[in-house]
């Protein structure tokens, strides 16, 4: 009779375990939308007004697409809209009272051979007129750093450039460059910027989120903008804007990459895809992962149907969406732009 009881309540504690594996499976639920009209990689994406915007895109030769594209949840199809008026690439984004914000990049270079030359430029655009202002340039030039929003300010940390006294104009793999530390806010009501403490990891195509008034820059790459030549790295470092300082390091990132999607929803800052390399590996990834400041932990969600660097991605609601992006490793010898818009549904 015991040994009947307690086989009834291992069962009992089998179907209790299933049930909730059930329900996280359906709370964590991926579905495809539908296709990026012209498909490309190093686009970047932000919500407004209840849609998904990407920009950019980087077509064979370096040179920017410059294009913008507007997604609508409600009829599940994208709008072109007008170009953003400067050829770039590499760009930081983020929204801020329904507008959305540009700083940086690299554009084409002036003269010469093929490269990114690092710009200070900053825009601002407005989803419901369709329209772009220039604002006051970044003291900075670089390009693929973060943009966070905090207390009404933007906060443009990290990415690349060339070294400190340079005469180079551009960056390029076989040139001397670096990851920059540079941290920089913006203030849209004075159209002016100053200069913050600098991050103490150096690095460029990372992800960042803001959670409980911090700031969090998580991953990206060291060294140099390309990964052909740079290092990604797990590495999570936390600011706080109040008083300008840099905590301790917080836990890594479960899978080393950079050149991610991002986005913040509900305290806990989601990274998606990406790509490394070493010697012996080039690779794209399809994981996504999750860190809670609150409880100091990452969470291993489940990935994408397709693996892929240069990504965009934005929240809109509880959902979190992946946009196009190049599912080879940088120097592959392959090129292969996905139109995939996947969807991954939150509780």
């Amino acid at each position: 009779m015991v040994t009947a009881i307690k086989l009834l309540r291992l069962m009992l504690a089998a179907l209790l375990a299933a049930s909730f594996l059930v329900s996280v499976a359906h709370a964590q639920k991926w579905s495809r939308l539908a296709p990026f009209p012209e498909p490309s990689e190093e686009i970047w994406g932000a919500s407004a007004g209840g849609k998904l915007y990407v920009f950019g895109g980087l077509a064979p030769g370096w040179k920017p697409m410059s294009m913008v594209y507007e997604y609508d949840p409600g009829n599940d199809g994208w709008t072109k809209k007008k170009n953003i008026p400067l050829g770039m690439h590499h760009v930081a984004a983020v929204e801020l009272n329904g507008k959305i914000y540009m700083f940086g990049g690299f554009k084409y270079p002036d003269t010469g051979k093929p490269g990114w030359q690092p710009i200070d430029n900053a825009w601002e655009y407005d989803p419901a007129t369709d329209t772009w202002k220039a604002l006051a340039p970044m003291p900075t030039k670089r390009g693929s750093s973060n943009a966070v929003v905090h207390g009404g300010k933007i906060y443009v940390i990290g990415g690349a450039s060339m070294h400190p006294g340079s005469k180079e104009t551009f960056i390029h793999p076989a040139r001397p460059h670096r990851a920059v530390d540079a941290n920089e806010v913006y203030d849209p009501t004075t159209n002016t910027w100053e200069k913050r403490s600098p991050m103490p990891t150096a690095r460029n195509h990372a992800a960042a989120g803001m959670v409980n008034n911090k700031i969090y820059i998580i991953a990206g790459r060291i060294g140099a903008a390309f990964i052909t030549r740079g290092s990604g790295v797990n590495i999570v470092e936390e600011y706080d804007p109040v008083t300008d300082q840099w905590g301790a390091l917080r836990p890594p990132m479960p899978t080393t990459r950079s050149a991610v999607a991002s986005g913040t929803y509900r305290g806990k800052i989601y990274v998606a895809g990406g790509e490394d390399q070493d010697s012996r590996k080039l690779s794209a990834f399809r994981a996504v992962e999750a860190f809670d400041p609150v409880t100091n932990t990452w969470t291993i969600l489940p990935s994408m149907s397709f693996p892929r660097h240069g990504l965009a991605g934005a929240f809109v609601g509880n959902r979190l969406h992946l946009v196009s992006g190049d599912a080879q490793s940088a120097s592959s010898g392959a090129v292969t732009h996905v139109e995939f818009h996947d969807v991954l549904e939150l509780p």
